[in-house]
């Protein structure tokens, strides 16, 4: 059985929204060793439909190696009620249902990553469907953007394991409080 495990780029303040814009001063030797790592036990991509269709625009034609060959071949899925006919090679468009994304993590044996998609991951842990919350916090307050958690949602959560990278980066890893 699968676990899905989600992955963000987070500033000291919460904001995941545009790590492209804040993220790569902080991106060494060290952290490529952090992100390689979760990449060895992924099997497969979950996403929302906004984030497959910035990557579906960006990764069939980049040469971005060894990150392209990775994207493009391993399997994707989609939460999505609007997409229907998904051009990206190896995509699967699963309905926004808990029941679909349970079948996922029953049929996939290892990690089932997601990536940013602060909407779905939101709604993974409303749903009891997230297993790991793996936060690379950056220590910098970026002050605008989207924030992981929305106003007024509770989630409790338990650290299982934590690092500091000389960068100032702290690697955590959560899940969900029984």
């Amino acid at each position: 059985m699968g676990k899905i495990v989600s992955n963000f780029f987070i500033s000291i303040d919460g904001v995941v929204e545009s790590p492209d814009e804040w993220h790569f001063p902080y991106f060494d030797d060290e952290m490529g060793a952090v992100i390689g790592a979760g990449m060895e036990t992924n099997k497969a991509f979950l996403m929302g439909r906004k984030l497959y269709d910035e990557w579906a625009a960006y990764w069939p034609t980049s040469t971005d190696e060894p990150f392209a060959t990775f994207f493009n071949t391993t399997p994707k899925y989609v939460v999505s009620d609007s997409l229907t006919d998904p051009e990206w090679a190896n995509t699967t468009v699963l309905p926004g249902d808990v029941e679909a994304v349970q079948q996922l993590k029953k049929e996939t044996d290892g990690d089932i990553v997601v990536s940013g998609s602060a909407t779905t991951v939101r709604w993974l842990l409303a749903n009891g469907l997230l297993d790991e919350l793996k936060l690379l916090v950056h220590p910098i307050a970026v002050g605008q953007g989207q924030r992981l958690f929305a106003d007024g949602a509770t989630h409790k959560l338990e650290l299982v394991d934590s690092s500091t990278l000389s960068s100032g980066v702290l690697n955590l890893t959560y899940r969900p409080a029984s």
